[in-house]
């Protein structure tokens, strides 16, 4: 039997209002969010070290501070492609992207991660910071097979989200979420083995933390068979 403590909490919310959600926090998000997870995001960022010339997909850019970073790195030669469920999120990064000159490399959309407006081997890295563990359990499996079918053979994933622990800090902030699931919408999960049971291969786990939990940056790859 699993014990209670190392159960992933649910996220009961419907996608509509994740949309609804995220449209408002797009007002606050650079001043009041971002300052706290930017560190952590930094550390998935290095560990993706995009490379010119790639095509590299960020599902929930939110209002585009990765994305900019990504397209610097890839240049002119490479593109970065973002979906994210808000409206409002998107109209921002788009705007952050044109006053950076970043736009010409950068196709963003709306749209559901569990069913990715891709084709099959379009992408040589996909990135994900604090976004995996915004899905409700049944759906993370869904986004990682949607991740598997767009990447290329050989290519990488990077996700950074809130990790599983039994620590008292862990246990608090859970019972929070489960409280208060509207606004404490993000949950502890377990990415590397999600990643695993999706049919990636973990390459690297790198612990962090962020108000006292922990925090983990997991890069993973399809292996080319043979």
């Amino acid at each position: 039997m699993v014990k209670t403590t190392e159960k992933v909490c649910r996220v009961p919310r419907s996608k509509e209002e994740a949309r609804a959600a995220y449209n408002r926090l797009s007002k606050i998000y650079d001043t009041m969010i971002h300052p706290f997870e930017k560190t952590q995001k930094q550390a998935g960022l290095d560990c993706l070290d995009a490379k010119p010339g790639e095509q590299i997909l960020e599902i929930g850019f939110g209002t585009g501070n990765n994305l900019m970073e990504i397209a610097r790195a890839v240049g002119e030669k490479g593109a970065v492609a973002g979906i994210d469920i808000s409206d409002e999120m998107l109209r921002i990064a788009r705007r952050k992207l044109e006053a950076k000159g970043l736009s010409n490399n950068a196709r963003l959309m709306r749209g559901d991660a569990t069913r990715l407006p891709y084709e099959d081997n379009a992408f040589d890295a996909i990135f994900m910071s604090f976004v995996l563990d915004l899905f409700d359990n049944p759906d993370i499996p869904l986004v990682l097979k949607e991740c598997k079918r767009v990447l290329k053979k050989n290519g990488r994933i990077v996700n950074v989200s809130l990790q599983k622990a039994d620590t008292l800090s862990n246990r608090l902030y859970e019972n929070l979420h489960n409280a208060f699931p509207s606004l404490i919408d993000c949950r502890p999960i377990r990415a590397g083995r999600s990643l695993e049971d999706a049919g990636f291969t973990v390459l690297e786990e790198k612990d962090l933390s962020m108000w006292g939990l922990k925090v983990r940056c997991v890069l993973a790859v399809v292996l080319l068979p043979g």
